[in-house]
């Protein structure tokens, strides 16, 4: 089921929590909203769902116009950050709520039920648990069995809000395998809204990062990591540093030395240059490169990152080394980036810097 969001504005008590969103979101699609708090992914959520109304604007499923439509008329699944399953029914009958509910003329028969439930729960490896209770599974079960009920009603398009906010960091890359897998089986058009972007990264086909009610930038995980088209998209993004530059018919300059970089995209004046810590070559020493004095050093993982402080302690960036690199042990390097990208700045915010 195609979806698509034409102009939508939702405004609550006259705040513009979307700013004139457009969308198009292709059948059998697993999409990821990605944001800070506050960026409006859950709102567009909810206006897919029919669970808000767009202030302007409207929704479309397929060539049908759904703006008003309720959930139940929009045949959607739905599955919260906290599993919102019935204590008092078993694992089976949560799994079947939604077909049982259903009207006389469309309702399944019992049996029908009770095996599109015991097939569903097969389905996301929870068989022989259909008699049990919520409250006798672990976290990542429940929400397995939250995923089966929404997949029961046989949804036009499935919704996640935030699925694994709740459960601990090894459950939840657990179940981003599992649920892709579930999603290639089922081919469901499917969105969900999370703030973790190694989540969106790793698990959509195209990913929408969205910022104050505004959508950003939408790609492949490749398209928002390597090609970022915006300052908030970069900073947002993975790890990444900046520091303010001049650009001079193409070339980027710190202050009054030239870095080797070429932004022939960027206008002349003041700019800022963003890189990711770990996309960085070290150099001896050169006429043009940036240098800045060890500030801090701290040990990541497998890496070190390594704080410099770039013409006094006015401006800040990180980069990446390997773990026992001896140039992490110096207290001055000089490096240059691989890969980088020059934003110009608005004249206001260049008098600002």
């Amino acid at each position: 089921m195609d979806v698509s969001i034409r102009n939508v504005r939702k405004e609550f008590d006259r705040y513009p929590a979307l700013h004139n969103v457009s969308l198009d979101i292709r059948s059998g699609e697993l999409i990821a909203l990605l944001g800070p708090s506050g960026s409006g992914k859950t709102t567009l959520l909810r206006l897919i769902a029919g669970l808000e109304r767009p202030t302007m604007g409207a929704v479309h499923f397929g060539s049908e116009d759904a703006s008003h439509h309720s959930v139940q008329e929009r045949n959607v699944g739905f599955v919260f950050q906290h599993y919102a399953l019935f204590r008092h029914m078993t694992v089976a009958e949560n799994v079947g709520f939604g077909l049982k509910v259903r009207p006389a003329a469309t309702r399944p028969a019992t049996s029908e039920i009770r095996r599109r439930a015991d097939e569903l729960l097969d389905l996301v490896q929870l068989s022989g648990l259909g008699k049990r209770y919520p409250n006798q599974l672990s976290g990542g079960q429940r929400q397995r069995v939250a995923l089966a009920r929404a997949l029961a009603i046989e949804p036009r398009v499935l919704l996640l809000d935030e699925p694994f906010g709740a459960l601990d960091a090894q459950v939840r890359r657990e179940l981003r395998r599992w649920l892709r897998e579930i999603h290639d089986t089922t081919g469901h058009t499917t969105v969900f809204v999370t703030h973790d972007q190694e989540e969106a990264l790793e698990l959509a086909d195209r990913v929408v990062v969205m910022s104050q009610g505004r959508i950003e930038q939408v790609g492949s995980a490749d398209d928002v990591y390597d090609r970022p088209n915006s300052p908030f998209v970069y900073g947002f993004i993975g790890d990444s540093s900046a520091l303010p530059v001049h650009v001079e018919r193409g070339q980027v300059w710190l202050k009054d030395r030239a870095l080797g970089l070429s932004a022939p995209e960027a206008s002349d004046g003041e700019a800022m240059l963003y890189f990711r810590p770990h996309d960085v070559e070290l150099l001896d020493g050169c006429g043009g490169c940036i240098a800045g004095t060890v500030a801090a050093s701290r040990r990541v993982a497998g890496t070190r990152r390594v704080e410099l402080e770039i013409g006094g302690e006015q401006h800040r960036v990180e980069i990446e080394l390997p773990v026992d690199h001896p140039a992490a042990s110096k207290s001055r390097i000089a490096f240059r980036p691989k890969r980088w990208k020059v934003f110009s700045q608005p004249v206001e915010a260049a008098k600002a810097a």
